[in-house]
């Protein structure tokens, strides 16, 4: 019998625009007073919210290979979903990347959290790196994180970057200890 491969874990992926693009574009998507109101009107109409969700689906999927979590930590990954690592971590690489930084699962893709750290870096964001991701509300999966974030509900969805514990970095050794 021929093994048919399992489509239903994710996969990492690379972004298809670049990090400082995409910081650019959240910094014209920044919380304010006006997209707050926007987002209370799009959640009061229903058939508005679910047009508006899967706008945003559809391209971050395209962009990220977003996964529509609802609770997006993209900000704080260099613009690389970790939702698409196949083991769903959200706090940097499994034991069993490669030297060659391959991930574990699919041998032949680079793992999201070296492509995450090597975007940051590039962008002038490598710090956002040891901010620690808190874990997943799954109620929210399939909602849309911008009108989350623009009427505040994410403003604790990772930890502050702290100078004197580099987390990530640390532990890969790509700072001095």
């Amino acid at each position: 019998m021929d093994s048919v491969p399992d489509t239903s874990w994710p996969r990492p992926r690379t972004p298809r625009i670049s990090a400082r693009a995409s910081y650019a574009a959240h910094a014209v998507l920044a919380r304010h007073r006006a997209y707050g109101a926007l987002a209370s009107f799009v959640e009061r109409h229903p058939g508005l919210e679910r047009a508006f969700t899967r706008g945003e689906r559809a391209s971050k999927e395209r962009l990220y290979g977003c996964r529509m979590c609802g609770q997006c930590a993209l900000p704080a990954t260099g613009y690389a979903c970790p939702q698409t690592c196949p083991k769903q971590l959200r706090n940097g690489p499994c034991g069993g990347v490669s030297p060659e930084g391959r991930c574990e699962v699919y041998p032949e893709m680079t793992c999201v959290w070296v492509t995450a750290h090597e975007r940051a870096e590039a962008s002038g964001h490598g710090e956002d790196m040891d901010r620690l991701q808190r874990p997943l509300d799954h109620r929210r999966w399939g909602q849309s994180s911008w009108l989350h974030h623009w009427q505040g509900r994410d403003a604790d969805l990772w930890t502050a970057p702290r100078d004197d514990r580099p987390l990530l970095r640390r532990e890969l050794g790509l700072t001095p200890q």
